[in-house]
């Protein structure tokens, strides 16, 4: 859990790259990657840009496994697999519930704890960040079993990946496979693979010098104009557009020495 007090920058959650400002809130989990660079170049030194707790979900499903009023907490622990990002909460109380955790020990600080993940579970403006649910295989499970083909999207993205591939890493028929993979990650299939596509695309214009017909190809479209449509798509504006507004937020030549990263 990330609370943002200081400071403006650049959000990294799995294939999601967003602003972040003063007040940013974000629940990011166990295996989604996630960072947040500062872009700005303060005359002064930051005492505390941002405040962060770190836990074990298995501990606290553990503990909802007895309880079944938790149970909404934990389907919010499970979502924040995808990274998520919290609006228009108010700052001081999440700031005296961090500071709460922070300075106290033992069971006062596990209900501080539950009372903010309580308080979270209630506010419904949030959104979800990243197009991936970072499932990691257990056991032999359907989910599991998505989770293997998740992650061979990932690791081969820019790869001919075909429904009828897919569906035999998983063990499963073609239309078993559909409907469990949209079912889990909420996303067809070829909507998926496009998405995540896009998202490597945006830390590539972001980050590189490559022209953008190099981009397209490097991370597996098959052509410039069905990649400019989709980009257009998911983004809602071209890859020139989107390369430019990002470097004009993050300006370049900032110092990396000045660079914060949590």
């Amino acid at each position: 859990m990330h609370l943002i007090l200081e400071t403006h920058g650049k959000a990294f959650v799995g294939d999601y790259i967003g602003d972040f400002a003063p007040g940013a809130l974000f629940l990011a989990g166990s295996y989604v990657p996630h960072n947040w660079i500062t872009d700005d170049l303060y005359p002064e030194h930051v005492e505390t840009r941002d405040m962060v707790i770190q836990f074990d979900p298995a501990r606290l499903k553990q503990m909802f496994g007895a309880f079944p009023e938790f149970q909404e907490i934990y389907e919010l622990i499970e979502t924040s697999k995808s990274g998520i990002e919290f609006f228009n909460f108010d700052v001081a109380y999440a700031k005296s519930l961090f500071e709460g955790v922070r300075d106290t020990t033992g069971p006062e600080q596990i209900l501080t704890f539950l009372k903010l993940l309580n308080r979270l579970t209630a506010h419904k403006d949030r959104k979800t960040l990243s197009v991936l649910q970072l499932v990691h295989p257990e056991g032999n499970s359907k989910q599991a079993r998505i989770g293997e083909v998740v992650d061979y999207i990932v690791q081969h993205f820019a790869d001919d990946i075909s429904a009828e591939k897919a569906a035999e890493i998983a063990g499963m028929s073609p239309s078993s496979f559909s409907r469990n993979f949209h079912k889990m990650t909420g996303n067809r299939f070829v909507e998926f693979v496009n998405r995540v596509r896009i998202g490597q695309a945006c830390s590539m214009l972001y980050a590189t010098n490559e022209q953008i017909s190099s981009i397209c190809f490097e991370v597996g479209f098959q052509n410039l104009a069905n990649f400019n449509r989709q980009f257009l798509k998911m983004k809602n504006m071209t890859p020139s557009d989107y390369r430019d507004t990002a470097r004009r937020e993050l300006s370049s030549d900032t110092p990396e020495n000045n660079k914060i990263t949590a």
